[in-house]
């Protein structure tokens, strides 16, 4: 089980913690490096007052409102998989790549590259002009703009190469855990801020219960992560060559949210397009829509949120459980499930039960959304309001994530280490 000690204790896990300790380290130094050229001050007093890209600059620890050679973050390539994902839908060719084997997956892999490039370089040129009124005097605009968008592409390439340095050499998630510190990182100026309200005269009562509330969504976040429904098996004896294998009785563990967190991230990704690029269009009907309409505390725009969460659960679900696939696995090796008939029977079945998970989970992920948000206005503490359901909910998933790896390596070092005995 997990423990503190065992990462000190075994030498594959020491080694793993301080390689994912030692870029996690270069990537907030990056964070920290401001782009030369530009007023700082002026850029941050704009995201005070800017909650259009407080998403991006929480994604980013921070490092977007200091205008930083990371300040895109890992959140290009987040981009480039969730259009890579919705194509492999969509283009069959790509799907087959994807189902060729591990040359597939690294060609699928290197054509996400090339594609979280290609946005770095499209959000970069967006980035660049809305900072355009922040340019130092005596700076040429034009210089400054192809100034901007080289570095800030080269960054968002190096944040991609870190992220997959500590997947294949660290514990977890390479972009998982690179956004889980830049929300921690700006868990300090929440609190701040919060500090900031109770002094103004808001009430400490509606403080401690947004606290509550937060703590009760951690709780529910765990109880969903940890849910599944076990649907038993049973395999009958048979005899394969020389050998007889006896009947046992198993379980398929389906969980409650398939795709983990990421719909929710990938939901909160594509809801920041429009609000983004309605800043240059200089129409006052799609301004006044925007204001009125497509804000945080605005019904429309988290009804839009929730279909969109609903769209990403049951996409993830249906790229990353075949039903028939297992049905056929089951048939194969002489299995089935308790009271079903082997087969389309049994395919029908796993298709019912998965789908009712799908809309259940679906239905949770949007109340994790949605509950703090309306916490907040209720309350009338808004200092948390960045820290939503979607940030908890990657916190969570994240660091849970890292206990079930640490588990896995601790568990694997001691069964090395009785047979060793």
């Amino acid at each position: 089980m997990f423990s503190l000690s065992s990462i000190f204790t075994i030498k594959e896990l020491r080694a793993k913690f301080f390689i994912t300790i030692g870029f996690i380290l270069i990537y907030r130094l990056g964070t920290h490096i401001p782009i030369p050229g530009v007023d700082i001050d002026q850029i941050s007093s704009f995201f005070n007052n800017n909650n259009v890209l407080g998403f991006i600059n929480l994604f980013s620890g921070g490092a977007l409102s200091r205008f930083s050679i990371f300040a895109l973050g890992i959140l290009p390539f987040i981009n480039a998989s969730i259009i890579m994902q919705l194509m492999m839908v969509v283009w069959p060719s790509l799907k087959e790549l994807a189902e060729e084997g591990e040359s597939g997956r690294k060609a699928l892999s290197q054509y996400t590259r090339y594609l979280a490039v290609v946005i770095s370089v499209i959000q970069a040129f967006v980035f660049s002009l809305t900072f355009k009124g922040f340019i130092l005097p005596g700076i040429n605009y034009y210089f400054f703009l192809i100034y901007c968008i080289c570095v800030l592409t080269a960054g968002a390439a190096f944040v991609m190469w870190l992220g997959e340095l500590i997947t294949e050499r660290g514990i977890g998630n390479g972009a998982s855990i690179l956004i889980f510190i830049g929300i921690i990182a700006q868990l300090p100026l929440y609190i701040s801020n919060t500090v900031l309200l109770v002094q103004s005269g808001t009430p400490l009562s509606s403080v401690l219960i947004l606290v509550a509330m937060l703590l009760v969504m951690i709780v529910l976040i765990i109880f969903v992560q940890e849910a599944e429904r076990k649907v038993p098996v049973q395999y009958a004896k048979r005899i394969v060559g020389r050998k007889m294998y006896a009947a046992q009785n198993t379980y398929i563990p389906l969980r409650l949210i398939q795709g983990g967190v990421m719909p929710i991230i990938f939901a909160s990704a594509i809801l920041q397009f429009p609000l983004m690029f309605a800043q240059y269009i200089n129409v006052d009907a799609v301004n006044n829509f925007v204001n009125s309409y497509f804000n945080y505390n605005s019904v429309f725009y988290n009804i839009f949120f929730c279909i969109l969460i609903f769209f990403f659960t049951y996409f993830y679900t249906a790229i990353t459980f075949n039903p028939q696939d297992l049905g056929d696995n089951i048939k194969k090796h002489g299995g089935f499930i308790m009271g079903i008939r082997p087969g389309a029977p049994t395919v029908s079945y796993l298709e019912k039960i998965i789908t009712t998970l799908t809309f259940i989970g679906a239905v949770v992920l949007s109340l994790v959304a949605l509950i703090p948000i309306i916490t907040a206005n209720a309350t009338k503490v808004t200092s948390f309001m960045g820290l939503g359901g979607t940030a908890l909910l990657i916190l969570v998933g994240v660091a849970m994530d890292i206990i079930k790896r640490v588990d896995s390596i601790v568990i694997s070092y001691e069964y090395e280490g009785q047979n060793n005995a």
